[in-house]
């Protein structure tokens, strides 16, 4: 192997090394502001239950951690044994996060 190609080798590799320790200094700052975010519930109330399709129908106010202004949205529901806790019209405190690009309430409980 000639000197320019031994340079050029580990000029690269001395990159690749460089983004990962810049990707591992990043990824765990990131994860406890996204789990924070998530946990915070937010109130709402039930106007549509569908639970054949596990779809929930909520009228919420701000949803902080997927940046949602207050409004009607029909979410779909992780555990569909939720919805047998709830009616339309009662009032609730829910999580709700983007799962694969779908609306996901993850927790929901009567509001109290």
């Amino acid at each position: 192997m000639n000197t320019t190609s031994l340079r050029i080798l580990l000029a690269c590799a001395s990159l690749v090394a460089s983004a990962g320790a810049f990707a591992a200094d990043q990824a765990p700052s990131a994860a406890p502001q996204a789990t924070a975010a998530a946990t915070e519930l937010t109130d709402g109330e039930i106007r549509r239950i569908d639970a054949a399709n596990k779809k929930i129908t909520i009228k919420h106010a701000e949803i902080k951690n997927i940046s949602m202004p207050a409004m009607t949205m029909v979410f779909q529901v992780r555990d569909a044994a939720a919805l047998g806790t709830v009616k339309v019209g009662d009032k609730v405190k829910f999580a709700a996060e983007k799962v694969n690009g779908a609306l996901v309430v993850t927790q929901l409980q009567p509001a109290q």
